[in-house]
């Protein structure tokens, strides 16, 4: 019994073997639980201001446009330049946007339109750090380990996905938005201060500066890799169709459980925290391609489920299974992805990553607006996850090089595999077997 108890418990290496590791994943996590206050601060602001599900929804169309721009640029520059440097310099720049959202709530009448302005630059910050930040990982990461990251970083998201949103909950009852803006303005902060011991992360000597030839480059591999392309397709129609966040406050009023408002941000975390905390099975699976398919599809199911009962607590319940499910194929997209593409183009397919597991979001809370506007809330969550299972149902017929995926016999999963033996001999080699990744850890 023992030994299956600890067969499920997440994989712990990346964080014994990679000083970097860690120190990214603590930074990471302040980073979390501050944007987690004002993610639901913000919709919650507008909606007082507005009382427009429309509103609230159309902050998605106003992330998503600077989102994709500079999500590929920012894919482009990860690979050109210094991630490290690119890490740092964006995490000071939202702490700036935090700040002026709180100036913006301590006026006596706020304005609506520097909400709208500080999604976009986040979106913006956001599309420019996080292929820097999912490019770094192979590299301070053994290839074996990958997995195991996956898991752990995602386990970072989700404990700070329950938290801060509870808290956020607490405080606009209690402290109004402005509190929850301070926090998050002090967690980047922190963050900030913990980046800066990260090492260096440079281009390679033979990186290209970013151009639009340089993110056509990366288009034209992801094109070629039908299994890649099929996480893309599968996550952003998972999304467009069952990610109904903007209804949330307004789900909350017609269940007469402004209460549960924070929890109900909450649960979407908490069941991918379940997933991660119980993750050591997914070493064992070889089908990444089929288990991320599967999991949408199941994502998509349960979301109907919580749109159609009436019961706040069993809506809570739904919502959770549901993230449960989204944990499980964020984990397999992620593992397929850093065990195949190739360190020089990680950044640009980064940044194709970031729009297909952002883009969809966004365009989603649109969907859910406007549906909820011609129809009622509950009918759009729950209308908008059978869309998702039928979305996913059609593509997974769709395509049979995602469904066929074999980690153990695919031509790129091989080649990253050697590629990776063969630079952790050479380092081994030249440092005597001592390299970031196999250092002891810190006390």
């Amino acid at each position: 019994m023992s030994l299956d108890l600890r067969a499920l418990l997440p994989d712990l290496s990346p964080w014994r073997s990679s000083r970097d590791f860690r120190v990214l994943w603590c930074s990471g996590a302040i980073t979390v639980f501050g944007s987690f206050l004002s993610f639901v601060a913000l919709p919650f602001q507008l909606k007082e201001l507005t009382g427009s599900p429309v509103a609230v929804g159309a902050l998605g169309v106003v992330e998503l446009v600077p989102l994709i721009a500079f999500g590929l640029y920012g894919g482009a520059l990860a690979d050109a330049v210094d991630r490290r440097k690119v890490i740092l310099f964006t995490e000071f720049a939202l702490g700036l946007v935090a700040l002026g959202l709180l100036l913006n709530s301590l006026l006596p009448e706020p304005m609506i339109w520097p909400l709208y302005a500080a999604g976009a630059l986040t979106s913006s910050l956001v599309g420019l750090q996080r292929p820097a930040l999912d490019a770094i990982v192979p590299r301070i990461v053994p290839h074996d380990q990958l997995s195991a990251a996956a898991a752990l970083n995602s386990l970072r998201w989700q404990i700070g996905g329950v938290a801060g949103p509870t808290l956020a909950g607490l405080l606009i009852a209690y402290a109004g938005v402005e509190t929850a803006y301070v926090l998050d303005a002090l967690s980047f902060a922190v963050s900030f201060l913990l980046g800066l011991r990260l090492r260096p992360s440079p281009a390679g000597h033979d990186a290209e500066k970013p151009s639009l030839r340089g993110i056509l480059e990366g288009a034209r591999y992801a094109w070629n890799r039908k299994e890649l392309l099929g996480t893309y397709t599968v996550d952003i129609a998972a999304m467009l169709f069952a990610f109904p966040l903007a209804l949330f406050p307004f789900l909350a009023d017609r269940l007469d459980a402004e209460w549960a408002l924070g929890m109900m941000y909450a649960t979407l975390p908490l069941g991918g925290m379940l997933v991660s905390a119980t993750s050591g099975w997914t070493r064992r699976i070889h089908r990444h391609g089929r288990m991320v398919a599967l999991a949408a599809l199941l994502w998509g199911a349960a979301m109907a489920a919580a749109g159609a009962v009436q019961n706040i607590w069993l809506v809570l319940l739904f919502l959770t299974v549901a993230g449960a499910f989204d944990m499980v194929s964020g984990i397999f997209r992620s593992t397929l992805w850093n065990q195949t593409i190739p360190d020089g183009l990680r950044g640009r397919l980064a940044g194709i990553e970031l729009l297909s597991f952002s883009a969809g979001p966004q365009l989603g809370q649109l969907r859910s607006g406007g549906m909820a506007a011609l129809t009622s809330v509950r009918t759009s969550v729950w209308g908008g996850g059978l869309l998702c299972v039928a979305a996913v149902g059609v593509l997974m017929l769709a395509l049979p090089k995602l469904m066929s995926y074999d980690a153990r016999t695919d031509p790129h999963a091989r080649a990253k595999r050697e590629a990776a033996g063969d630079a952790q001999a050479d380092t081994a080699q030249a440092g005597g077997g001592n390299n970031a990744a196999t250092e002891p850890a810190a006390p």
